[in-house]
């Protein structure tokens, strides 16, 4: 818990008389004072202090004979581990994995340089998927966030350069960021890292089906298996991350269906988006069937709302982007009711965004065709502008009503 919200709400506690000051002033020395910004610190100077060191020896690389080279490498990536280790040890925890994250930046960069050196072909990601098990050890050993982000970021580069280099997706990449990085997300319970562990399946998943060319509605199979996770766990710090990318995911789908696609005259367009209808709807009907039975047995059950974002109604024969624009309305206004219901500031906000988003896409739908471009602009900014000033006004007041309401952001 945070001591700015001990420091706010123990006050109020003490005039309700739940406590005494004494009471107070007790729990309020369990939560020692803690600098963010200066803790930060370590962490970036690392990050620069690796960028420098490898734009360094890279400069001066092929004046050095091999075995200095090895000789270097091998020193940097055994000194900055000891000396982390070291720093730990000392209770300086900041500058410990600070030096901890730069040996795990020197293993990846000498498996590089060692591999130029001696021009070794490279014909997949094995390399770089020998720097993420790394990474994953190293984050599950520490326990560290800042690990979690450098291991994530290489496994997605990995990823990334399997797909865009070789035309394949790597599998066992994709399987050390769910089972490595996925272990540490479930014991951390912490909101950031599920919200970037989450971004990074989704997109993940997204190369997945374009790398094998399967039609584009496929995405939606592992973005709501996200979604239904967040339906197996009770912590909202994973629950909510897991299912808001979720949601959101489809949602910005919706939205590009609606504006870009729009009907079935698009008929490649169609082609390329609708998977193979009786797989496709029998998977989505065996995930919903779950994610109702566990939404249910935890008292959720209103929550199935959230499923009708789903794109199946595209397979309707008639033309469904007018139709999603009012599935769209109703979901934005079903986010934004249940955040002033539970008194939560994220749900708002996010409700607000959405409604916003919607308004946008049905003005873009409705009147692109035939009005004057000038004059679509002025028309279309006044009112978003208009509609985003009721809205916020709408929130501070509720906000401003409600001093009781907990921020679960």
């Amino acid at each position: 818990m945070n001591r700015k919200l001990i420091e706010t709400e123990g006050q109020r506690w003490v005039e309700l008389g739940i406590v005494t000051p004494v009471q107070y002033k007790q729990i309020l020395k369990l939560y020692t004072e803690r600098d963010h910004a200066i803790g930060l610190v370590p962490l970036l100077g690392s990050i620069l202090l690796g960028l420098g060191l490898i734009s360094f020896i890279a400069a001066n690389w092929q004046g050095i004979s091999e075995l200095f080279r090895l000789i270097i490498i091998l020193i940097a990536l055994c000194g900055f581990y000891f000396t982390g280790e070291a720093l730990l040890r000392k209770n300086q925890e900041k500058l410990g994995i600070a030096c901890i994250g730069l040996g795990l930046i020197s293993f990846g960069t000498g498996i590089i340089l060692i591999a130029q050196m001696f021009h070794l072909q490279a014909y997949d990601v094995s390399s770089w998927i020998v720097w993420g098990i790394a990474g994953a050890a190293v984050t599950y050993l520490y326990r560290s966030r800042y690990l979690f982000l450098l291991t994530l970021i290489i496994v997605s580069i990995t990823e990334w350069y399997s797909v865009v280099e070789f035309n394949h997706f790597s599998y066992l990449t994709f399987a050390i960021m769910i089972i490595g990085l996925g272990s540490y997300v479930w014991i951390r319970k912490d909101s950031l890292v599920t919200w970037l562990f989450s971004i990074s399946f989704i997109i993940q998943s997204f190369m997945l089906v374009e790398v094998n060319d399967w039609h584009f509605l496929w995405n939606a199979i592992p973005v709501i298996l996200l979604y239904t996770l967040g339906d197996a766990v009770q912590e909202s710090k994973i629950r909510v991350p897991f299912q808001s990318a979720a949601l959101i995911s489809i949602y910005l789908f919706d939205l590009f269906f609606i504006i870009i696609v729009g009907n079935q005259d698009h008929v490649d367009l169609y082609d390329h988006l609708l998977a193979k209808t009786f797989p496709f709807l029998i998977s989505v009907a065996f995930i919903f069937v779950i994610s109702i039975y566990l939404k249910l047995r935890q008292n959720r059950g209103i929550t199935g709302f959230d499923w009708i974002l789903l794109p199946v109604l595209l397979y309707l024969p008639f033309e469904v982007d007018i139709l999603y624009i009012f599935i769209l309305f109703l979901f934005s206004s079903f986010i934004l009711w249940r955040g002033y219901v539970e008194g939560w500031r994220f749900k708002i906000n996010l409700g607000t965004l959405l409604f916003l988003c919607s308004t946008m896409a049905a003005y873009i739908k409705l009147t692109w065709d035939f009005m004057d471009k000038s004059l679509f602009f002025i028309i279309g900014g006044s009112l978003l502008l208009g509609l985003s000033w009721v809205l916020n006004r709408r929130r501070n007041k509720f906000l401003e009503d409600n001093k009781e309401v907990i921020d679960r952001d």
